[in-house]
């Protein structure tokens, strides 16, 4: 017998009917390169709720890939939007400017990590973020080199691609790609040698760093070293502190830039307002995108003064880069989210989750490893006989999920990781409703240990 449910309702099949007719417009018209996680075509959505053409009503534990921190459709941001619409929708800041640009700039600077002076460029994507990070730290530098990490992931340009460390599909066949970019080796706890302490640990991955300035490029070569605090794509992964402090540390002794992305773990996703936080680090660069606007396309840089005043009038722009609806628009998100105690309701939604995925490690073997900071928390499934990623019980999962009301994403390089990336205004019930939902889904995929 079905359990009744509050907030979900799955009347068709999913994909339903009228969203079938769209995929074959889809498949008619769109390049199947696009990918395609989730068969469904949205309608409406607001907070945590999202309902499809075929009036089904979904649970978005995935935000759009985490650019829904303060939900769909905050009322407060869609005033601000509907009210600058009416005024002016796009000047370009380089022919005429505008205030709001100005605002989020300042507000920026007092939100990020570090009590120096700050400037911001504003931009249209997370890659496009990355891409003017890489130019504004070479400019400063007069160095070419740049290092990111082994399952890094920062975006599909040219630069994005060669800085992420996953092929396929985000490589394969794509080059050559751009020069003088490196990758260093990541931690990842989950696999440390089980003769090693956790401060052992992090002391051997510095360790391989600095080997790596070795054996890989000179560090007078390196312009900048750029680090996603918690790894997303790559699988949710939370380096140890003392990892992320010292390579810190080895920048700032070889006039390294350290340039943190935080273009998915920004804006309240790990508890903290910037990821970085966390860590106890002060950045020189930090990009970001996804939650800062609510979902409106718009990315920013924000870094030291010095470092961001290098290039010369005209070297850094975009036609299109700090929208006044994008500004506006982040402008109240922010408040919200320091209105409502967004970073504290992350550190809370992230607990419950990792409370009850703990749980449920008893009787599922499949689960190896339950991790995160605050509301961006992975899951890690194994093949408990082999040790092996099971990847095709994480599709089966994310796709029985969603035929059952609930939109979850994996990640990892195997596949293998649920990734949690709730809205930050999901109501406990709601939470519960869409966890409940995906446990129902794991067991009827997975007969629990001694059953």
């Amino acid at each position: 017998m079905e359990k009744t449910r509050r907030f979900v309702s799955v009347k068709t099949s999913v994909p339903g009917p009228k969203t079938q007719e769209l995929l074959e417009k889809r498949k008619q018209y769109v390049p199947q390169g696009i990918s395609l996680i989730t068969p469904i075509f949205a309608e409406k959505a607001s907070g945590a709720i999202l309902e499809d053409v075929d009036g089904n009503v979904f649970l978005d534990f995935a935000g759009a890939i985490g650019t829904l921190n303060a939900g769909h459709c905050p009322p407060e941001v869609v005033e601000a939007i509907q009210q600058q619409a009416g005024k002016y929708i796009h000047t370009c800041f380089n022919v005429a400017m505008y205030e709001p640009y100005i605002a989020l700039a300042e507000k920026l600077a007092q939100i990020t990590p570090g009590s120096f002076a700050k400037k911001t460029i504003f931009l249209n994507s997370g890659a496009e973020a990355v891409e003017n990070a890489v130019k504004i730290a070479r400019k400063y530098t007069g160095r070419q080199g740049i290092v990111s990490f082994t399952r890094a992931f920062h975006g599909r340009t040219l630069l994005g691609m060669s800085l992420t460390s996953k092929v396929k599909p985000y490589k394969y066949k794509m080059g050559p790609f751009a020069p003088a970019t490196y990758k260093a080796p990541f931690p990842y706890p989950l696999h440390k040698p089980a003769s090693m302490t956790d401060e052992e640990y992090a002391a051997f991955c510095v360790s391989q760093f600095e080997d790596f300035l070795l054996t890989e490029v000179a560090p007078e070569e390196i312009a900048a070293v750029i680090m996603e605090p918690v790894q997303g794509e790559g699988g949710f992964i939370v380096p140890p502190v003392a990892f992320v402090k010292g390579v810190y540390e080895i920048c700032k002794k070889h006039d390294i830039l350290f340039i943190a992305d935080e273009i998915q773990t920004g804006f309240g996703r790990t508890g903290e307002m910037f990821a970085s936080t966390n860590f106890g680090i002060e950045p020189d660069l930090i990009t970001m995108s996804k939650s800062i606007a609510a979902g409106l396309p718009i990315s920013a840089v924000t870094g030291r003064a010095e470092i961001m005043d290098a290039p010369s009038p005209g070297e850094i722009g975009g036609t299109y880069g700090g929208s006044p609806l994008g500004c506006v628009a982040a402008l109240a998100v922010i408040e919200k989210m320091e209105r409502e105690n967004l970073v504290g309701r992350s550190r809370a939604i992230g607990e419950a989750i990792t409370k009850h995925f703990k749980a449920l490690q008893k009787d599922f073997p499949v689960i190896a490893e339950v991790r995160g900071l605050g509301a961006m928390v992975g899951v890690e499934f194994i093949d408990p006989a082999t040790g092996k990623p099971a990847k095709e019980l994480v599709g089966a999962l994310t796709k029985g999920s969603y035929e059952a009301g609930v939109i979850v994403l994996s990640a990892g390089i195997h596949s293998n990781i649920v990734r949690f990336l709730t809205p930050l205004v999901i109501t406990d019930e709601q939470l519960q409703e869409g966890l409940d939902i995906i446990t129902d889904v794991l067991k009827k995929l997975q007969v629990p240990a001694g059953v």
